[in-house]
């Protein structure tokens, strides 16, 4: 059976980009993959705003025709992480965090009662079974470092929404030795074309 890949690129640069270098050869290495591509920097994803939180708090079956028109690029999204087996991350680190764009994603996707829930024992999430391999690339900080509130909140977000297998591929530290930084992270997607 075909494995379907979801490719999500977010840095700024076009050309020159780390993390779309990392994403493009870790996809390479799922040759087989049926693959959906998601350039959030290409094509932004908007910004969450009071229309629609309201709206994606009003119960499915009282929302309006504007309110479900409001949650269709969300409902979109989200369908592309379900049908995803794995979900393949690019994520420049811009000032220790996470870029706007990604950002914008993330808040468009996390809907409880779609990709997540509320239990009495606590949140649960819904898109389970599934695998996410995070291509970081960072001047100055260390990937899991106290000062890397990027690659530790989207797998916190990703596990919160139920996705646990996590593989994290850092191109960490490039400002200080960008050869060594480059020759881990190819090391790392080795690794994982030997798994596959």
């Amino acid at each position: 059976m075909t494995q379907t890949l979801l490719h999500i690129d977010a840095s700024a640069r076009r050309q020159g980009s780390v993390t779309r270098d990392l994403t493009a050869r870790i996809v390479n290495v799922h040759s087989d993959a049926r693959v959906l591509r998601r350039d959030l920097a290409e094509t932004p994803v908007p910004q969450i705003d009071e229309t629609w939180v309201n709206a994606n708090f009003t119960p499915a079956a009282d929302r309006t025709e504007a309110q479900v028109e409001k949650l269709t690029g969300s409902d979109a999204l989200i369908s592309e992480l379900q049908e995803a087996d794995t979900i393949v991350i690019g994520l420049p680190v811009y000032n220790f965090g996470l870029p706007a764009a990604l950002k914008a994603w993330i808040d468009q996707i996390a809907r409880a009662g779609v990709t997540f829930r509320y239990t009495e024992t606590g949140p649960e999430g819904l898109l389970t079974g599934k695998r996410a391999i995070i291509a970081m690339a960072s001047g100055g900080t260390g990937a899991g470092s106290e000062i890397d509130f990027a690659s530790t909140y989207l797998q916190h977000i990703l596990g919160f929404i139920g996705i646990t297998d996590v593989t994290l591929v850092a191109a960490d530290q490039l400002a200080i030795n960008a050869d060594a930084s480059l020759s881990k992270a190819q090391g790392a997607i080795e690794a994982l074309a030997r798994a596959a």
